[in-house]
C-alpha cells in the first residue's frame, strides 16, 4: 500500500508542469513545488474527490488550520467556473492568509449568511447577464452586514455613498434608507457595475472603479500610458484600491474553499425561504409582532431599510419581507395589525425615536474569551488597533473605558478574543507597525520616511484640512478622491506619517 501511494505521488509530481511567473507579481517567480507539498496536495485531492468535500483529517482537531503551497492556490483558483481571471501573487496570498488565519470568526459568520444573501445577489446578476462572482463584493465591502456604515458614510451591503445611492434611485429619507435594503441596493449595484463595464469592458477594472470611482481609475490609466490591465496600473491607483482587488480574489477563494481550511459556518438566524408583501398602509414592526409569531428583531433583520421600525406606506407602496411560513398569518390578520394602537405608534413623539439599529451593544467577553494586552505605541490609533485584532472600535472603547478616540503612548489596552483564535493574536504587541500592516495585507504608510520628496504648492492650488483626533493620513486621503497619503506627505513636507497631531493644518491639492 505504501509503495503504491509513493508511486502515485511521484507520478503526480512528474505530471505537474513547472510554474514560471504569475501575472501581477513578476518579481516573485513561483517554482516547481516540493515533493512534500505535492504529497500533501495529492492527499487533499483524494479526500475531496467525489460528492463529499469534507476533509476527514480535520475531525481529529477542529482548531487545525492547514497550510498550502502557492501551486495549490493557483490550481484551485484556476478550477473555479468564473468569467474573471483570478490572478495569484504575494498580495493575494497575504489576503488569503488574513481571511484564513486572522479573521476566522468573521469568515464563519459570513459563511452562515451566504444561504440568505447570495441567492438574492445571484438572481439579480444573472438577470442582467453579469458574472455571478460579483456576489462576493459585499463580502469585502460590508462583511455581509446590511447596516454597515463606513467612516465616510458609505452604507449597506454594497456600501453606497448618499449621492451615488440617489443617482441610482435609492430612496433615502428619515424613515427609509434603501442602501440597507438587500434587494433594492443589489439592483442599484448591478446597474452601477453595468455602467462601469460599458466604460472599461473589463470586470476587474469595474471592481477597482467600484471602490475608488471611475475618475481615479481613469487617472491611473492615463498615468500608466494608456494601459488598461489592473496589474499594469496598480501603482497608479489609490493605496486603498491596490488592496481591494486582491481582497476580492481572496474572498472569492475563501468562499469557495472554506472546507479545505477547516471553517465551520455559523448558522444565521435568517430564514432561507422568504416572501415579500406589498404594504400600502403605514405600520410599525411592533404591531406586526403582536399578531404574527415573529419578533421585532427578526423583522429588523429582514427589513433593515426601515430606519425607525415603521413602514411609512401612507403615501406609497412599500415592501415587507417575511418568513415564507408567516405571510398567510399576516394576510389573515392585517386589519387587526393596522388598527392596533395606531394612535400610540404614530404620534409625533413615537415617530421621532432613533432607529433601533443605531443602538450598538459592545461585545461582553465570557469564559470562552482570552484577555490580551496591547501597549499603545507612537502613531497608533484605535482604528489601527481594532483592525489588527479584528474587533470593533466600539468594543475597544467599552473594554477600556475610553470616550472618544484619545489614547496615549504606553497605555495598556485590554483586548478579548475567543480562546480558539487568541493565540493567532498573542504576538501583535511585539510586532512593528510595518509587520502589523503587512499581516493585514494592508497599508504600511508609516514606514515611508525620508524618501518623500516635498512638492511646493502655490496659494489657490490647495485647500486646508484640519486634523481631528484619531485621524491618520490614510483616513484623510480617503476623503479626497484621487489623493493618496503619500501625496499629502509631499505637499506638506512630512517625512514620518506617524508625526502628525490634532489641530495640525494640512494642504490638500485641488484635483
Amino acid at each position: 500500500m505504501k509503495k503504491n501511494l509513493f508511486l502515485s505521488i511521484v507520478l503526480f509530481a512528474v505530471s505537474i508542469p513547472a510554474f514560471s511567473l504569475v501575472r501581477g507579481d513578476s518579481a516573485s517567480p513561483v517554482t516547481r513545488p516540493s515533493i512534500d507539498s505535492l504529497a500533501r496536495y495529492w492527499y487533499n485531492k483524494q479526500m475531496t474527490d467525489g460528492n463529499d468535500t469534507t476533509f476527514l483529517v480535520f475531525d481529529a482537531d477542529s482548531n487545525f488550520i492547514p497550510e498550502y503551497s502557492d501551486s495549490v492556490y493557483i490550481e484551485r483558483l484556476s478550477q473555479l467556473p468564473l468569467v474573471m481571471e483570478m490572478s495569484y501573487n504575494s498580495i493575494v496570498s497575504n489576503y488569503i492568509h488574513m481571511y484564513t488565519h486572522k479573521k476566522r470568526d468573521m469568515v464563519e459568520r459570513m459563511l452562515g449568511l451566504t444561504d440568505y444573501y447570495f441567492p438574492i445577489f445571484e438572481e439579480i446578476l444573472d438577470a442582467k447577464g453579469m458574472p455571478l462572482e460579483l456576489k462576493y463584493l459585499p463580502v469585502i465591502e460590508s462583511a455581509l452586514n446590511p447596516n454597515a456604515v463606513s467612516r465616510v458614510g458609505a452604507t449597506g451591503l454594497w456600501q453606497f455613498m448618499y449621492y451615488t445611492g440617489k443617482v441610482y434611485k435609492l430612496e433615502i429619507n428619515s424613515f427609509v434608507d434603501q442602501r440597507r435594503d438587500p434587494l433594492a441596493a443589489s439592483y442599484a449595484a448591478a446597474e452601477f457595475m453595468s455602467d462601469l463595464y460599458e466604460m472599461y469592458n473589463d470586470w476587474i477594472l469595474v471592481i477597482a472603479a467600484y471602490n475608488c470611482g471611475p475618475g481615479n481609475v481613469n487617472k491611473a490609466i492615463r498615468r500608466s500610458g494608456g494601459k488598461r490591465n489592473y496589474w499594469d496600473i496598480y501603482y497608479h491607483l489609490p493605496r486603498e484600491t491596490r488592496g481591494y482587488v486582491p481582497a476580492f480574489i481572496a474572498a472569492t477563494y475563501v468562499m469557495n474553499y472554506y472546507k479545505e481550511h477547516n471553517f465551520t459556518p455559523q448558522k444565521a438566524d435568517l430564514p432561507v425561504l422568504c416572501d415579500t408583501i406589498m404594504i400600502n398602509e403605514r405600520v410599525h414592526f411592533e404591531q406586526i409582532s403582536k399578531f404574527v409569531d415573529i419578533s421585532v428583531s427578526e423583522l429588523q433583520s429582514l427589513n433593515p431599510q426601515y430606519r425607525r421600525d415603521i413602514i411609512p406606506a401612507q403615501s406609497g407602496t412599500y415592501a415587507l419581507r417575511l418568513p415564507f411560513n408567516k405571510t398567510l398569518s399576516f394576510i389573515d390578520m392585517q386589519d387587526s395589525i393596522f388598527g392596533y394602537n395606531d394612535s400610540v405608534y404614530f404620534n409625533p413623539e413615537a415617530m421621532s425615536k432613533a432607529p433601533a439599529y443605531a443602538k450598538y451593544m459592545p461585545a461582553t467577553p465570557d469564559k470562552n474569551h482570552t484577555k490580551l494586552t496591547y501597549t499603545v505605541k507612537a502613531g497608533d490609533n484605535l482604528g489601527y488597533i481594532a483592525a489588527w485584532y479584528n474587533v470593533g472600535v466600539s468594543d475597544l472603547r467599552h473594554w477600556n473605558g475610553i470616550r472618544g478616540n484619545t489614547i496615549r503612548g504606553g497605555q495598556k489596552l485590554a483586548v478579548y478574543k475567543h480562546k480558539n483564535v487568541a493565540n493567532n493574536f498573542a504576538n501583535i504587541d511585539n510586532m512593528t507597525f510595518t509587520q502589523k500592516q503587512k499581516m493585514m495585507g494592508g497599508d504600511v504608510s508609516q514606514s515611508v520616511s525620508k524618501s518623500i520628496v516635498t512638492e511646493s504648492l502655490s496659494e489657490g492650488e490647495y485647500i486646508i484640512h484640519t486634523i481631528r483626533s484619531g485621524d491618520t493620513l490614510w483616513d484623510i486621503a480617503k476623503q479626497y478622491p484621487g489623493v493618496s497619503d503619500t501625496d499629502i506627505m509631499k505637499w506638506n513636507g512630512i517625512t514620518n506619517a506617524s508625526k502628525i497631531s490634532t489641530g495640525q493644518k494640512l494642504k490638500i491639492k485641488k484635483i
